[in-house]
């Protein structure tokens, strides 16, 4: 059996259905406010198993967790409860799949011969590592990376939570890039009213750098890397660097003020997911540029989608035991093979082209 914890949230529902379509596990569905949850959605999930599950009660979450052999953790913020999660989850040998991140995950790293547990499992972090590796397999060798990720859509006060937690973490490292085969600070800077392909409007783009940026860029033995947050909309730029200094002192005040930012930005526009992946190298002798284009229907469908094709890839044994984030699993096959049963949630291509040549070719089609 497979449990869904917050399996009728934003990002937990679209999981439970695509691995309810899957339907080689029974599914059990487990939240907080289980009555309401089930009243709502419980014609979409006729043959589901509905149990309680509150990241504030472990004997809940114990007895959720009885006769699961995988549990896939949606529900937040994940940067305060998830690694809890996954200690009892470890302790029963289950297997475990979360879409978020916890600082807490680092202890648990290594030691676990039986058991799996991929954290850190969604779109970003997650797809955005997971996808530089499956494109760099087309090549002999690769040079420069160029990475762009963008999104569009409301977030609920846990989405805040955990972006905000992610964006002022140790781990992330604003501005930097990686030159010469290593980190270079203040190498970037923020750049408004910038135009990429596949994107409605201008876009703010915001470089980063973080531990899954580095563990790719070592991967693919990297010369030179650019990794990108593309903002739109008019109001999260504005209020973004005021919230990640007053989430360190407010933190609900910081959420809240998010939230209506992109509440606002998104008012009356449809919810949409861009990633963008440029590689440069090398294929028989000749330099290639290829580019792969990602584009999804809303920041939680692709979440969604990511953490079910990664527990589907676990489930059927193609990933194996041990606790790491899903970018750096040895091989991301399993997970794309599992991602493309899902088509009418994302559309991947690969282009012979890079950004620049994309937006030429993109505008002239406008």
């Amino acid at each position: 059996m497979i449990g869904v914890i917050g399996g009728y949230g934003d990002v937990g529902a679209q999981a439970s259905l695509f691995l309810l379509e899957w339907g080689k596990r029974p599914l059990r569905i487990g939240g907080r406010s289980l009555e309401a949850a089930k009243a709502g959605l419980g014609d979409l999930f006729p043959q589901a198993e509905w149990r309680r599950a509150d990241l504030e009660d472990t004997r809940s979450l114990e007895s959720f967790m009885d006769g699961c052999e995988l549990i896939i953790n949606c529900a937040g913020p994940s940067w305060r409860s998830s690694a809890r999660v996954a200690e009892l989850a470890l302790s029963r040998g289950c297997h475990l799949v979360d879409a978020g991140m916890d600082p807490g995950f680092e202890r648990l790293r290594g030691g676990y011969r039986h058991t799996a547990v991929l954290y850190g499992a969604g779109a970003t972090p997650g797809l955005s590592g997971l996808l530089p590796r499956w494109l760099a397999r087309s090549f002999d060798s690769v040079q420069t990376m160029s990475y762009y990720s963008g999104a569009l859509g409301r977030f609920t006060a846990s989405a805040a939570e955990d972006y905000l937690a992610g964006a002022t973490g140790k781990d992330n490292e604003a501005l930097t890039a990686w030159r010469d085969g290593g980190r270079r600070p203040a190498a970037l800077s923020r750049k408004p009213g910038t135009t990429l392909p596949f994107f409605a409007r201008e876009v703010t783009l915001y470089p980063y750098f973080d531990g899954e940026a580095e563990f790719v860029a070592d991967a693919l033995s990297l010369r030179d890397g650019e990794w990108h947050i593309a903002i739109d909309g008019e109001r999260v730029p504005l209020v973004l660097e005021e919230v990640s200094a007053q989430f360190l002192t407010d933190r609900d005040s910081a959420v809240k003020r998010l939230c209506t930012a992109t509440e606002l930005d998104s008012a009356g526009r449809q919810p949409y997911f861009n990633m963008l992946v440029q590689l440069e190298g090398l294929v028989r002798g000749e330099n290639i540029t290829r580019t792969s284009v990602l584009r999804a229907e809303s920041p939680a469908a692709l979440t969604g989608a990511v953490v079910a094709a990664a527990g589907m890839a676990l489930a059927e044994g193609a990933i194996g035991p041990g606790v790491r984030p899903l970018a750096e699993i040895p091989e991301p096959d399993a997970v794309m093979k599992a991602l493309s049963r899902m088509p009418t949630v994302c559309d991947l291509k690969v282009l012979e082209q890079s950004v620049n040549e994309l937006l030429q070719n993109v505008e002239g089609e406008l």
